[in-house]
């Protein structure tokens, strides 16, 4: 291993979005300066970085210019193409690098590597073919959920099949294809887990937390999930090992689905900080963000211990920022803006936390305290 980069090091960041940026804030309190590369300027990372680059993903000038002008390079978002880390590969050290962007920007991969590893899944499927989709759900039977293999997230790229005059019209619907078919998990919750890992190999493992989703789009993290110990310890132990089975650098979180017999099963991975760790912000010593930091730049990891019990809550287009000015006037509340100029429906423009002491949390639920959120 290679010693940790001295303060004032650049960081790349591919992708300008709100994870970028945390991470970038990150960053600088860690002493770090962060170069962010992406096609869109004033993204929200390019607004607290030292330095920026608007430019193409596949632009080879332009990436060895930004590999030039860094130290090490990382991403927040797993759809950033193959072709660019192959380019910067070379060039400056990639974290986590190739395997872990391969495996989790295709669910066709992500699934296999999954079973691998050792984590149970629903039943699926590829699909290349309406035949295939025909023989696929004879199989794994009815509902289910017909999904692209990439660029979906927030619930684009999928359709719940229902009968079997939906599979024709999906199957046309949905592209890129090949798609993949995926049995319909009648979960009793979603919950989640976030692990670092170190350039050393060391991890540490968040605390599970249970999830809630509005149209697609999560709006509530609680942490700790509201499970029994032995269903939030297995998904903390899911976790850590994708993460050394990716040799990750860096952070992730795996996704589940909690069966009403406490089966977990795994739904996706994403190679990166997540928004169901935010609450880590302020619940925790060293966020998920500081952590990712820590790991790309080589240093020791910090404690992923939580000091609070915490709610958090995405702000989504307007009815989000419509909370806002009671959220501010809420010394109880936290609020972390994006940057965002405009609030379309549907777009993730800030979110807020809510600590609770620990073991405190049931009770706010079970008393409402959290109709200020």
């Amino acid at each position: 291993m290679s010693a940790p980069l001295p303060p004032n090091s650049t960081i790349g960041i591919l992708g300008g979005g709100q994870l970028g940026r945390m991470s970038a804030l990150a960053a600088a309190e860690l002493g770090y300066r962060c170069h962010v590369y992406a096609p869109d300027a004033d993204s929200p990372g390019m607004q607290v970085a030292a330095a920026s680059t608007v430019a193409g993903y596949e632009d080879a000038a332009a990436l060895a210019a930004f590999a030039a002008a860094v130290d090490v390079v990382t991403f927040e978002f797993e759809n950033v193409p193959a072709r660019t880390l192959e380019i910067l590969s070379p060039l400056v050290p990639c974290r986590p690098g190739m395997k872990a962007l391969s495996v989790c920007q295709d669910r066709l991969q992500e699934k296999a590597f999954l079973e691998a590893a050792g984590v149970p899944v629903a039943p699926w499927a590829p699909v290349t073919s309406e035949s295939e989709l025909q023989a696929a759900l004879a199989r794994i039977g009815l509902p289910a959920v017909l999904k692209t293999t990439r660029l979906g997230y927030d619930g684009r790229g999928q359709a719940v099949l229902r009968s079997a005059d939906d599979a024709a019209a999906a199957f046309a619907r949905l592209e890129p294809k090949p798609l993949i078919l995926e049995a319909f998990v009648p979960f009793t919750q979603e919950i989640s887990a976030v692990a670092a890992r170190g350039a050393d190999g060391a991890t540490a493992v968040y605390d599970a937390v249970e999830n809630r989703h509005h149209h697609h789009i999560l709006d509530l993290s609680f942490a700790p999930a509201r499970v029994p110990p032995a269903v939030a310890e297995a998904a903390r132990g899911h976790a850590a090992r994708v993460a050394a089975e990716l040799e990750l650098v860096g952070v992730l979180a795996v996704e589940f689905f909690l069966l009403p017999d406490g089966t977990l099963l795994g739904n996706e991975i994403a190679p990166r900080p997540h928004n169901s760790g935010h609450w880590t912000q302020d619940a925790c010593q060293s966020s998920q963000f500081h952590q990712h930091i820590r790991a790309v730049a080589g240093l020791p990891l910090g404690s992923a211990a939580r000091h609070s019990d915490s709610v958090m809550r995405n702000l989504v287009g307007p009815e989000g920022m419509a909370k806002l000015p009671a959220a501010q006037a809420n010394p109880e509340v936290s609020v972390h803006l994006y940057g965002k100029a405009e609030a379309r429906p549907g777009r993730k423009m800030g979110h807020l936390n809510r600590l609770f002491p620990r073991g405190a949390l049931e009770r706010a639920v079970e008393e409402d305290l959290l109709s200020d959120l």
